[in-house]
Order: C-alpha cells, then sequence, then structure tokens
C-alpha cells in the first residue's frame, strides 16, 4: 500500500470537491506543529532541548547590569516615568498638533522606550525554571514582542505623513471655472436596505454640485419598490439576474453598462456633501491618479458610544483609522480603497479588468491591484459624506468579522499585497501593519488568560518585582497613554481602545483562526440598516465570553488576595500590594466595559437627530412666534421659543414652520412641550412633507459643505473619569427610557 499522493489523486479531489488546504493554512498549522513538538520535546526532557533552555534559564539568572534595577531609593523608580513623562507632556504643550519635528521627536523617544522595555522582558524577566512555566512565559513575551514590534512598524510609517489637503483648492478651482469637466457616473449598489435610507441617499446625490453626472442605483434585490423609488426620483435603476460575487458583481455588471470617465461610488446609506464632486475629481486631471479616496464618518452614533452612553464623547474607531492610519498607509503610496465615497477612473479600472472579485473585500484588493499596475491612489482627508454607522453591537462586530476576513484573505489570492509584482518594500510594509492588526485579538485573549495561570495554577509567567515593573514598564505605558491620542490626531483614548479591543478579543480573534484553516467558508454579510428596538436588549451570545472571564477573573483576584501563592512573597513591596492583584482588577474593570457594551440601548426611531440651530417663524392659532432650533431631524425639530407666547399649547396643535435662512416651510404638530422657568421647548413632528421639502431637508440635514466635524475625544483624565462614571451607573440600570441625544455638526 502506498501513502503518495499522486496528481491523479489530488485532481480527483478537487473533482469531487474536497477543499484542499491553503499554502498559508499549511504554513500556519506548520507554526503551531513545530511549536507543539518543541513544548512536547521541553515537557519530557529532551536532552538538547533542556540544556538549551537551561542555559536561558541561567543567563536571565545573572543578567546585564545595565538590565537590573539600580540600588536606588524606591521614591526614585518612577524618575524615568516621570521624565519621558514631561517631556510628552511638553512637546504636547508646544505643539497641540502633531508637527513634523515633534511626531519625530515623539517617535523616536517611544521607539527607545519600546526597546528599553523588550530589552529587560527579553533579558531578565522570563520564568524558565520548569518547562511549563518557560512555555506560558515565552508565550506571553512573545505576545507583547509582536504587538509592540506592530506598533513600532506604525511608528516608523508615521514619520512623513502626507496629507493632501493643500492641493485640493486650486484642483476645485479648475472645475468650478469648467477647465476640467469629465463626465462622471455615480454608482449607488444596494441590497436590501430600505427604502427610505436609499431614498435620502439618491436625493444627496442629486444634490452634488455638478452637472456632468448620471446617477445610477445598482440594486441587487430587484426589489419592485426600489425601481419604482428610482423612478419616482429620475435616478437610472441597473439590476442583474443573479448576486455572483455580491457587490464586486454588482460594481461590474454597472461598469459594463455605463461610460463615465470617472466613477463615483457610495453605499446605499451614505450622503454626500454638495461640494464632493468639485473636490475630488481635480486629482485625475494627473493621467497617474486612478483613485481619490475619502474618509469614512457617520451621521448615527456609533452603537459602543450608545451603549455606554457617551454619545458625542466617544468616537468610533473608523475615526482613529481614516485621521490617522489612512493618512499614514497616503504617505508611503499604499492608500486603502475603502468601498464607499470614492472617485475611481475607468480606464484605469477597466486595465485591470474590474473590480476584484477573489474577495468580499473587493474595495481593498482592487486598490492594491491598481498601485501594482503603476497608478497612484490619493488619499484626501476631508469629510465629504456620511453614512449609517451599525445600529447595534451584534451588527457592529459582524461588520469587522467581514472586514477581517475578507483583509486576511490576502494571504491565499493573487492580490496579495505581500507578494504581487508591482509594490515598494515600504508600500509592502503598510500592508503587513494592516494584516497583522487582525491578529493581535487573539493575542489580547493571552493576555487575560494569564493572570489566572497565575492565580490558579502557581505559575509566575514574569519574574519581576514591582520595583522592576515601575522602573521599566510604567514609563512605556505612561508614555503611551500621554501621546497615544495626540498622535492618532486626538480620535482615539488610550483608554477607550484598550477596552474595545478587549471587547472585540473574542468574535475576532475567533475569526482570525476560522479564516487562516478556511479562508472562504463565508460570503459577504450585509451589514443590517434601519434597525429600531424599544428596550434594552442583551446580546448574551457576545457577552457569555467575557462573563465567563469576568468570574474567573473575580476568583483568581480573591485567591490571590485571601490565600497567596507560593510566588507571591518574592514580588510584593512592603506594602503587600500583589501585581497580580493589580492586573486582575485592571483586566476586571475592562472586562466590565466590555460586558456592559453588550446591551445595545433602545432606538425607538428611524432617524437621527442633529444639533442644528436655525431661526424659524412659527405660526400657530393665528398667531406668530419666533424661535431657535436645537434638533432636527427628518421627523421633526425641537425647538425653543425665544418671543412672547401669551398661548396655552396642547398636544396635536398644528403648526407651521418658515425656515427664514432656508426657504423652506413644513407643516407639523405639537408632539411634546416643556417648560421651564420663563423657557419653553416645543418638539414638534412634520406631517404631509412634499417631495421638494424633503429634498430640501435632506440637503439642509446632510449635504451641506463642512458639516461633518473632527471631534477631539477627551484626554485620558476625563477618559477615565467617563470610563468609572459608565462602571458606577450603567445606562441599562439609570436611563431606562434615554431621551433622544443629538449629533453634533458645523451650523454654517
Amino acid at each position: 500500500m502506498t501513502f503518495g499522493f499522486s496528481s491523479q489523486r489530488l485532481k480527483r479531489l478537487i473533482l469531487l470537491g474536497y477543499p484542499l488546504p491553503q499554502t498559508t493554512t499549511l504554513v500556519f498549522l506548520g507554526l503551531v506543529t513545530l511549536i507543539t513538538v518543541l513544548s512536547l520535546a521541553w515537557l519530557n526532557g529532551e536532552p538538547n532541548i533542556t540544556k538549551f533552555f537551561n542555559l536561558l534559564c541561567n543567563f536571565q539568572n545573572n543578567p546585564p547590569w545595565w538590565s537590573e534595577v539600580p540600588e536606588l531609593s524606591p521614591k526614585y523608580l518612577l524618575l524615568p516615568t516621570l521624565i519621558f513623562s514631561g517631556i510628552a507632556a511638553i512637546i504636547i504643550k508646544v505643539s497641540p498638533q502633531p508637527q513634523t519635528w515633534t511626531r519625530a521627536l515623539i517617535i523616536s523617544i517611544n521607539l527607545a522606550i519600546i526597546l528599553r522595555y523588550l530589552l529587560w522582558r527579553g533579558i531578565t524577566t522570563l520564568n524558565l525554571t520548569h518547562p511549563v512555566a518557560g512555555i506560558l512565559s515565552l508565550g506571553l513575551f512573545l505576545a507583547e514582542l509582536l504587538m509592540l514590534l506592530l506598533s513600532s512598524l506604525q511608528l516608523y510609517l508615521s514619520l512623513k505623513i502626507k496629507d493632501n489637503k493643500s492641493e485640493v483648492n486650486p484642483l476645485a478651482k479648475d472645475i468650478i471655472e469648467t477647465r476640467y469637466t469629465p463626465s462622471v457616473d455615480i454608482f449607488i449598489p444596494s441590497y436590501d436596505e430600505p427604502e427610505f435610507i436609499i431614498k435620502r441617499t439618491i436625493i444627496g446625490c442629486q444634490a452634488l454640485d455638478y452637472p456632468h453626472k448620471k446617477i445610477y442605483l445598482l440594486d441587487d434585490t430587484r426589489r419592485p419598490e426600489i425601481k419604482k423609488l428610482a423612478k419616482t426620483l429620475g435616478c437610472q435603476y441597473i439590476t442583474r439576474v443573479d448576486n455572483l460575487y455580491a457587490k464586486a458583481g454588482n460594481l461590474n455588471h454597472a461598469l459594463m453598462q455605463t461610460k463615465g470617465e470617472l466613477i463615483v461610488v457610495f453605499d446605499a446609506d451614505f450622503i454626500p456633501t454638495k461640494n464632493f464632486i468639485n473636490r475630488t475629481i481635480g486629482f485625475f486631471q494627473d493621467s497617474q491618479i486612478a483613485l481619490v479616496q475619502t474618509p469614512q464618518t457617520y451621521y448615527n452614533f456609533d452603537p459602543i458610544a450608545r451603549n455606554l452612553g457617551l454619545e458625542n464623547q466617544l468616537l468610533p474607531d473608523e475615526e482613529q483609522f481614516y485621521r490617522q492610519l489612512e493618512l499614514i498607509k497616503n504617505s508611503v503610496g499604499s492608500t486603502v480603497c475603502s468601498g464607499t465615497s470614492f472617485v475611481v477612473r475607468r480606464s484605469a479600472l477597466e486595465s485591470i479588468g474590474g473590480f476584484v472579485t477573489e474577495s468580499i473585500c473587493e474595495d481593498y484588493f482592487t486598490g492594491i491591484q491598481l498601485t501594482a499596475k503603476g497608478y497612484r491612489l490619493v488619499y484626501l482627508n476631508e469629510k465629504l459624506s456620511a453614512g449609517l454607522a451599525a445600529e447595534n453591537i451584534n451588527a457592529h462586530l459582524t461588520q469587522r468579522e467581514r472586514w477581517g476576513q475578507g483583509t486576511l484573505q490576502a494571504f491565499f489570492i493573487k492580490s496579495n499585497p505581500l507578494t504581487i509584482p508591482g509594490l515598494t518594500l515600504v508600500q509592502r510594509l503598510a500592508h503587513l501593519e494592516g494584516l497583522a492588526s487582525w491578529f493581535m485579538f487573539g493575542l489580547r485573549i493571552y493576555l487575560l488568560i494569564m493572570p489566572l495561570i497565575y492565580a490558579f495554577f502557581n505559575i509566575l509567567p514574569v519574574q519581576a518585582s514591582l520595583d522592576e515593573w515601575l522602573y521599566f514598564f510604567t514609563p512605556i505605558y505612561f508614555f503611551q497613554m500621554i501621546t497615544f491620542s495626540w498622535l492618532n490626531y486626538h480620535s482615539r483614548s488610550f483608554i477607550f481602545n484598550e477596552i474595545c479591543s478587549i471587547q472585540h478579543c473574542f468574535q475576532l480573534g475567533l475569526m482570525v483562526f476560522n479564516t487562516i484553516l478556511n479562508p472562504f467558508n463565508q460570503g459577504f454579510k450585509v451589514t443590517p440598516k434601519g434597525i429600531i428596538q424599544d428596550r434594552y436588549n442583551w446580546n448574551h451570545n457576545l457577552a457569555l465570553p467575557l462573563i465567563g472571564f469576568w468570574i474567573l477573573t473575580a476568583l483568581a483576584v480573591l485567591k490571590i488576595t485571601i490565600l497567596g501563592t507560593p510566588e507571591i512573597d518574592e514580588i510584593n513591596t512592603e506594602s503587600g500590594i500583589s501585581l497580580g492583584i493589580i492586573w486582575g482588577v485592571y483586566n476586571l474593570i475592562i472586562i466590565t466595559l466590555s460586558i456592559l457594551m453588550t446591551i445595545d440601548a433602545p432606538k425607538p426611531d428611524h432617524y437621527d437627530w442633529f444639533e442644528l440651530r436655525r431661526v424659524v417663524q412659527i405660526q400657530i392659532q393665528n398667531q406668530t412666534l419666533w424661535g431657535i432650533t436645537t434638533q432636527v431631524s427628518e421627523a421633526g425639530a425641537e425647538i425653543d421659543i425665544t418671543t412672547q407666547y401669551p398661548l396655552d399649547f396642547s398636544t396635536q396643535q398644528t403648526i407651521k414652520l418658515d425656515w427664514v435662512e432656508e426657504n423652506l416651510s413644513l407643516q407639523g404638530h405639537i408632539k411634546t412641550f416643556d417648560y421651564k422657568g420663563d423657557n419653553l421647548t416645543l418638539q414638534v413632528e412634520f406631517e404631509a412633507v412634499s417631495l421638494s421639502q424633503y429634498r430640501q431637508l435632506i440637503e439642509l440635514l446632510f449635504c451641506r459643505p463642512g458639516q461633518w466635524k473632527n471631534q477631539k475625544v477627551p484626554g485620558e483624565l476625563r477618559s477615565l473619569f467617563l470610563v468609572f462614571r459608565a462602571l458606577i451607573k450603567p445606562r441599562f440600570l439609570f436611563d431606562k427610557k434615554p431621551k433622544i441625544k443629538a449629533m453634533k455638526v458645523s451650523q454654517f
């Protein structure tokens, strides 16, 4: 009998439909097997392996003098932390926004501190006294090493950030003055989104200040009501007989039926501001530019912010991507096409065979193919559109699972940015940083496990005293905490980044594992839109792993506190503070907040509200009043009355609103009213809104140039306060009927 794997047998398996393992999967399994074999050899006392680790252990026990804590008074152990933190604070004070020299200085110090920490960890802290402890200790060090190497790569790539904003004005002038007027096709790919969402997107596209455009709704669900909507609004309608290749197939099908020189793509929930085309297409006067990407921002609140009650304070994680990471990638020629709010040159797209269909992330790999072909991709860091963020935590994680799976499919397709011909080394490194970031979620799980190993199995993964932690660890922790938000242009705080990483780690860690083993097992999952819920909803499937870890961590902290461990005396200070307790309590706080994030707050309204102040004249009972809107949505407005009101108000009273600055009149009725001393606030619900009025309303709410602001997240101290407030007063207990919160927008 032969066990050879002949070519005939291989062909037979393919014909029978058996999936064959991918090269990357085999490499991954090979690494796991190698680590397992080495670990088992060490556990079984294999002489050569044991001798090697004994030598390492001896070296750990006799480290170089410079890797040890100097013999100083305990009060001086925090001196490195104070020095580095002080330098960071001074630089940030001098340069509130990163400049080339201040960024380079902060990054250089950061890299030096990372190197200092890694040398200490690798030379003096590994517990190699016996195989089990050694395997766990080396695993923890490897996890930290990979995370810090990824951080260092990102810092290195950040040294020369390029922003294209300075180029826009003269290019936009060419468009406005009609010196460059290419034909533009606007594609709105749709799959099962509610009609009201598609309607406002079409209206927003029709409001674009550019005459040479055609708008196409690409309906991949072939719904008669959507076809009727397109006809009513005067929009071209394209559909197809199947859904082959999902969104990429939909776009490619439309590509063959249209002929505009440039193609703009908006997801069905994304609404552009009126100047989107004028601000973007000027770049295409350079024949080498194939694609211009703009940021994604949102006109509703991120579910994590809503669930914690931190609307307008905690920003979506996409803000960090578009305000920092995409700028970094743009600076080295690795701009990521993110699937919506971009413009692409038709001829360039056709030269690579259309949108890439190998992966569910057609956008990302289309950009890679264009770059490899020799074209340039440009990122314009200017918010020119807004869409719907995932509306609950389950949809939020499902969306990220799709992004992660699609991105990691790079290892299994021809468009792999690490191997495709035509990219430079720096471009590949930029893409490697993005690919590797998905593996960090699995490492986060390992970090959660370590305190449990310490508590329940009496295995110390890090041999270090509290003095050593203060001298080597606190400088890197506090320096990164102070500079994190500054480096990402105040789009994300260090504390909330930590919390969200833990909240996501189980689902996304499992996604990474499944993708490496079976990269194409799941197709394109559309993020559900237009969700309404009138009560709190606990996502137990997301919460259960976190609850399990919370219980185990709490038991671990109690065990260490009450019973101690054999090693605990070695790492205690005179005050009896245990590093195991500190680590455990830190994890408990983060896990608790992560659990609270899984409880979706009510969202009883389809429509999102905006903080928009406009003067309105109010006609009611043959009386004229004046007021200022404080909140406005497609469905109604909240108005502060600014004149005398000698009337008795009641709900359902008919009311007419004349928006003085907008030349807009709307009918409605009073839904609620509230007297606060001499002040009166009305909440009005619109009714009988005509199509022309609705167009004006959509343009007011979504299409004003410059209306989407770059908000700043709170500083770390403020973030810490918000963390403890969310812990002490969970929203689902203290805010049973949440009031409407309006999104902040620019007023002009």
